[in-house]
């Protein structure tokens, strides 16, 4: 096996053994990598943009707690089962796909009542997760949330 050492290497195209392309990187920086069978993948776009896990009631990481993030500036409490997440680099624009999860973490009083969380409100630098008790119109706060997105970054 050979061992290139450089500042810059320029190329094109990067091929495997069988000398099937497997990466094309196009003049723009755009990285398009070869996937299952003949289907190709742009690597910009396949990248997830934020994603979080959260405490907002103290049950699992402590009140108020970011456990982890990734594109995460803060996360605001706006009302009972009301979170606005707000993010460090903006979005390109309100076409992006936020997705949530509220987690049980076996400490909830209500805990017989089934839960979802939705994102909404979607703005280019924050959007907002709900999360309700199916059949109420009641907030939770219970558990923790964890959230991702994918979209054009600005």
């Amino acid at each position: 096996m050979s061992t290139i050492v450089g500042t810059n290497i320029e190329v094109t195209n990067l091929k495997y053994d069988s000398d099937t392309t497997s990466m094309i990187i196009s003049n723009t920086g755009q990285v398009t990598i070869q996937g299952e069978n003949t289907n190709t993948t742009n690597l910009q776009q396949g990248l997830a943009k934020e994603w979080t896990l959260f405490d907002q009631a103290g049950n699992v990481l402590g009140a108020n707690t970011i456990g982890d993030s990734f594109n995460v500036a803060s996360v605001t409490d706006v009302s009972t089962g009301h979170f606005d997440v707000f993010l460090t680099n903006n979005m390109n624009s309100t076409t992006y796909c936020p997705v949530s999860n509220h987690h049980y973490s076996g400490l909830e009083a209500n805990d017989q009542y089934s839960r979802f969380s939705a994102p909404s409100y979607l703005r280019t630098n924050a959007y907002r997760i709900a999360g309700q008790y199916i059949n109420s119109s009641t907030g939770y706060e219970d558990g923790y949330f964890t959230t991702g997105m994918n979209g054009d970054l600005a």
